[in-house]
């Protein structure tokens, strides 16, 4: 499997989806390398990783490559954070390596039985049908239904050189042949509700995938915090800046050492505030006045606190306030965001 490493400090693992690769990455990384030591996975048939064959066995040998590049690289443990099918993968290994995974962070969920794969590569997943149109289908998804998701030239090639050349368009059929959803993704639920990790959940506000995915992957996971950014389907791409905000306040416990060395890096330790008790929020840098507020440094103590409540569907809030007390708004409901957890370590 492949993988690449950047900055220092507690580890992070990143585990993009599909058809995407590594690159995913590359915007929120840029920004949390400073403070942690960032790994970003290549999933089998994407990026420089080999493909691996499909079987009810798929998951757990992912892990097991995963947990392979852990040992490699001499991580005791790591943060884990998954996008749309990469969040599959990340649970699966938190299920499996537990004593290895400190925190979680899931973005855009594609984890449940009932999930209806993309319309167009769809087609490529049927038998027959799938050999005839692959060429078809390469062209319209490339050039138009990925053109309109990611206006950003760099992400698209970087993306589509996995599948570029005479044989792209069945080396995309063969990684979209992954099986059927009722099939692959039965034990989600279970899985989840095993989960004993700090969990981030992001959804964004104009994703393909429904709303409820997100939900109910918060309501199923014990210790869950539930956000809703104003995005598409590639949040770390479309919001990279908010995901690192994001990921830095749930992540960044114990004394994480700050550095700044960037401006990006300064709005973010400007935006970040831990207070004495422990609680992590979010914040605007003061207007006008050209300074970064100075940040508690010190080991913190981790103290339980109350998880997040849970909408119902109905209920299910429209719009995320990213103030400092960060609440879900709707007609029927006003729910307030909880402060993460500090992580094990």
């Amino acid at each position: 499997m492949r993988c690449n490493s950047r900055g220092k400090g507690e580890s992070i693992l990143f585990i993009h989806g599909m058809p995407t690769n590594g690159y995913l990455w590359d915007d929120v990384v840029r920004d949390l390398a400073p403070h942690f030591r960032c790994f970003v996975v290549d999933l089998p048939g994407m990026g420089g990783t080999p493909f691996l064959p499909y079987s009810p066995a798929y998951f757990a040998q992912v892990a097991a490559q995963i947990e392979q590049v852990r040992i490699r690289n001499r991580v005791r443990h790591w943060h884990v954070v998954g996008h749309d099918g990469g969040c599959a993968i990340a649970i699966q290994y938190a299920h499996l390596f537990p004593m290895r995974v400190n925190c979680m962070a899931l973005l855009s969920p594609a984890i449940f039985p009932d999930l209806k794969p993309f319309f167009l590569l769809d087609l490529l997943r049927k038998p027959i049908v799938g050999e005839i149109t692959a060429p078809l289908v390469h062209a319209l998804f490339w050039k138009v239904a990925m053109r309109r998701a990611l206006p950003h030239t760099g992400h698209r090639f970087e993306f589509h050189k996995t599948f570029s050349g005479a044989t792209g368009p069945w080396k995309l059929m063969r990684v979209v042949r992954w099986g059927r959803p009722d099939i692959l993704f039965r034990d989600s639920a279970s899985v989840l509700q095993s989960l004993n990790r700090p969990t981030l959940v992001i959804h964004g506000s104009r994703d393909i995938l429904p709303s409820s995915f997100a939900l109910r992957a918060a309501d199923m996971i014990k210790d869950s915090e539930l956000i809703e950014l104003d995005s598409g389907h590639f949040i770390p791409i479309e919001r990279a800046t908010d995901v690192s905000l994001k990921l830095l306040a749930h992540f960044g416990s114990r004394g994480t050492k700050m550095v700044v060395d960037s401006p990006v890096n300064k709005r973010i330790l400007s935006e970040i505030r831990i207070d004495a008790a422990g609680s992590i929020s979010v914040a605007a840098t003061q207007s006008g006045s050209g300074k970064t507020p100075a940040m508690k440094t010190e080991p913190i103590e981790s103290t339980p606190r109350p998880r997040t409540v849970i909408p119902t569907i109905a209920e299910r809030p429209s719009t995320f306030d990213g103030g400092p007390q960060g609440t879900w708004t709707s007609k029927s409901t006003s729910i307030s965001r909880r402060t993460p957890n500090l992580c094990p370590i």
